[in-house]
C-alpha cells in the first residue's frame, strides 16, 4: 500500500527558524500518528500530508479504517504506511515504532492520539477496566514517546505531541480512568520536554474540549450529536463542538518551526469552555 520510500536531509524540526520561502511547513518530514483511522488522528494525518510530509505512519487497531485513510493520504502527496497494532500491549507499541523506522531511520514528529475509555462509576470499576484504559491512554504514550525519542536523539531532534483532554483538568462522572490517564500524560509531556531539550526534542499536549468525533458519537449517541450539530452546543461559550480541523490545526502549529520555542505546554482547544466558571441563575 506504500509507495517508494523518500529520504530527506537531516534538518531539525524543533530548533530551526521558520522559512518564509514556502507555505508548506513539513516538506520531507516523517510523521507518526496513532488513532489515524478516524477523528482527530485521521484529520491531522491528512493535514500533514497536504503540507508536504514524506512518510505518514498511520497507526490504528482497525484495518478497515487504515484501508480507508491510506488512499486519501496518497492522493494528498505523502507516502502512507499503514500499521495495524494493538497499542494496549507494549509489544504492539514497540512493533509500530520498529515498522516506521524500517522505512526511514529518521522520525520527525510523533503524535500519540489513540484513546480508550470505559463509562462506569468509580466504585464499580473493575481492575481490568482500569488497566485497559491506562494501557492505551498512558502506558502506550510512554512506550511510543520513549522509543521515538531514542531515534530522534540520533538524528538531530524532533517533536512529540500527545492528545490529552480538558478531562485532565477536572472530572467527568463515570470516566475516572480516562480523566486520570489524560492528566498523567500532561505530566509526561512536561518530563519529556525538560529531559530531552538538550537533544532538540520538544514535547507538548493538545487538550480538546467537547468535539464532533466518532468517539463522541459512541458516548452520546447519533441522535444527540445530530441535535448538537444542528442547534449548537450551549455548554460551550462558542456554542459548538470542536471540529476535527480545530484540533489538527493545533497539532500542526505545535509540530512546526513556528513553535520552535514552545515545549512542555498543554494547549487547551475548547471554545472557552474551561475559562467559564458559572452564570448567575435567572431565578
Amino acid at each position: 500500500m506504500s509507495r517508494s520510500i523518500r529520504h530527506h536531509p537531516k534538518t531539525p524540526v524543533g530548533g530551526q527558524a521558520p522559512s518564509s520561502s514556502s507555505g508548506v511547513r513539513f516538506t520531507g518530514k516523517n510523521v507518526f500518528v496513532t488513532g489515524a483511522g478516524s477523528g482527530f488522528g485521521r484529520r491531522t494525518a491528512e493535514r500533514f500530508a497536504a503540507e508536504g510530509a514524506a512518510n505518514l505512519y498511520l497507526v490504528d487497531r482497525r484495518p478497515d479504517r487504515l484501508e480507508a485513510v491510506a488512499p486519501v493520504i496518497a492522493e494528498l502527496g505523502a507516502n502512507p504506511v499503514p500499521i495495524c497494532v494493538d497499542l494496549g500491549e507494549t509489544a504492539g507499541c514497540q512493533d509500530a515504532i520498529e515498522q516506521a523506522l524500517a522505512v526511514d531511520s529518521r522520525l520527525d514528529v510523533l503524535i500519540s492520539n489513540a484513546a480508550a475509555w470505559v463509562q462506569v462509576p468509580f466504585i464499580e470499576m473493575s481492575d481490568d477496566d482500569w488497566r485497559r484504559v491506562m494501557s492505551v491512554n498512558l502506558d502506550a504514550y510512554f512506550t511510543l514517546s520513549q522509543r521515538a525519542a531514542q531515534a530522534m536523539k540520533e538524528t538531530g531532534g524532533g517533536v512529540i505531541l500527545f492528545t490529552s483532554s480538558i478531562s485532565a483538568l477536572g472530572h467527568g462522572r463515570n470516566f475516572t480512568a480516562y480523566c486520570v490517564a489524560k492528566a498523567a500524560i500532561i505530566s509526561l509531556a512536561k518530563a519529556i520536554a525538560v529531559e530531552l531539550a538538550p537533544w532538540n526534542i520538544r514535547a507538548n499536549c493538545v487538550s480538546p474540549g467537547p468535539a464532533d468525533t466518532q468517539q463522541s458519537v459512541d458516548i452520546a449517541g447519533a441522535e444527540l450529536m445530530d441535535k448538537w450539530r444542528a442547534e449548537g452546543f450551549p455548554v460551550v461559550p462558542m456554542n459548538r463542538l470542536a471540529a476535527v480541523d480545530d484540533i489538527a490545526s493545533a497539532f500542526l502549529y505545535l509540530a512546526s518551526d513556528d513553535a520552535r520555542y514552545v515545549s512542555g505546554v498543554n494547549l487547551v482547544v475548547d471554545g472557552a469552555y474551561t475559562a467559564q466558571v458559572y452564570d448567575l441563575p435567572k431565578s
